[in-house]
């Protein structure tokens, strides 16, 4: 709720983005996301098991989702002393209170600069066990907090975070994974993910296709670089499967995408910390519940599929192949998503799930409720 915000933040709510820069505030958004990281990955095994994602998909968005918590636990430790009096302002997380609940994309684009620069910051520190103990000699010899230490130690951990790799970052390029096929046409998946700027979301592309070209795409070094780059050029939130699947299907004749799925982490909402509009806002307000249950977090699965093949001339004498991709057939819908379907999921504790289900509001029939009980089990409804 926005009346929970803290004080030194509320009196920016007219803006977008609010900086967390209450000690007590900032610990509670990561120590959610903690939480809520962690039970993204029982989600997907429940989804795996409703035959939602197979083995591989799962394994590839469960590394995604981990990227994301280690990404809020390094920013976690780079403001760990927000709010206190460490002789030097650092700032304060910036988030993104009216559409994602997220960080805003400049934090992750700042913790990339750092991550070029963390061994030289790391060179040039000294090594924690040294500045726990001279935080201890401090504490006994001179009686006095010693804040300067604590936060040198927090920058430290930080840039020890970001050593250690595998974050979420702003850009997150193309890998291929082999799935079947040693002859003339062999089945890849691809997988890529960005920070979407615009609405401050990670969105996380899977794509399966067959390759017919004469050197295998994972070994090509002519190929490879530019599917890399033509897909990240599109990694835009605001463009059409359809539109993305065509690019690659006419940009390269030997590649044939297949299945084309997109994965939208978000928003998240909480009572105490963001102020969207809508159902989820009033079932959080009237749910009342404790800290750490007071949240939902939505997830969105678009999919695009080929339906068939159909040849087309290339040249004098030859032809190529190109996919003719389903689109959704409901109302005519198809043409706006630009996708076969989409399903929507919502993330959420027992307590604002009793009330969801209490009122239900329209539209969220559809909506697939992934609840989180308070022993950590996930049911589906």
């Amino acid at each position: 709720m926005i009346d929970e915000l803290p004080q030194n933040a509320r009196s920016a709510t007219a803006n977008d983005h609010v900086g967390l820069t209450d000690l007590y505030a900032s610990r509670r958004y990561f120590a959610k996301f903690e939480r809520i990281t962690g039970y993204l990955n029982r989600v997907a095994a429940v989804m795996q098991a409703d035959s939602k994602f197979d083995k591989d998909e799962v394994e590839v968005l469960t590394a995604y989702v981990q990227g994301i918590a280690y990404t809020f636990r390094a920013l976690s430790m780079k403001y760990l002393l927000v709010g206190r009096d460490t002789g030097r302002f650092f700032g304060s997380l910036a988030m993104d209170v009216r559409e994602s609940g997220f960080p805003v994309f400049n934090e992750l684009m700042v913790m990339a600069n750092d991550a070029h620069q963390a061994g030289r910051h790391l060179q040039n520190m000294p090594d924690a066990d040294t500045l726990k103990r001279q935080m201890v000699e401090q504490i006994i010899g001179e009686r006095t907090i010693p804040t300067k230490l604590q936060f040198a130690l927090s920058q430290r951990l930080y840039y020890e975070e970001l050593m250690r790799g595998h974050l979420f970052w702003a850009q997150n390029d193309p890998s291929l994974v082999w799935l079947s096929g040693m002859g003339d046409r062999r089945r890849y998946m691809l997988h890529w993910a960005v920070y979407d700027s615009q609405v401050n979301l990670p969105t996380i592309y899977l794509m399966e296709l067959e390759d017919s070209g004469r050197t295998p795409l994972a070994k090509d070094e002519r190929r490879w670089p530019e599917v890399q780059a033509h897909l990240m050029g599109q990694a835009l939130g605001g463009l059409k499967l359809l539109t993305i699947a065509r690019g690659i299907d006419e940009a390269f004749d030997d590649i044939h995408p297949k299945r084309l799925r997109r994965l939208h982490v978000g928003p998240m909402y909480s009572h105490a910390y963001t102020s969207q509009s809508g159902p989820i806002r009033d079932v959080l307000a009237e749910a009342h519940a404790p800290e750490g249950q007071d949240w939902a977090l939505a997830w969105t699965d678009e999919v695009l599929e080929s339906e068939r093949v159909r040849e087309e001339r290339a040249g004098w004498f030859g032809t190529v192949e190109r996919e003719v991709f389903a689109l959704d057939p409901f109302s005519g819908r198809g043409v706006d998503t630009g996708a076969t379907r989409t399903e929507r999921s919502i993330i959420l504790p027992e307590r604002p799930y009793q009330v969801l289900a209490e009122k239900a509001p329209a539209g969220f029939a559809a909506v697939t409720k992934y609840v989180v009980s308070p022993g950590g089990r996930v049911l589906r409804y």
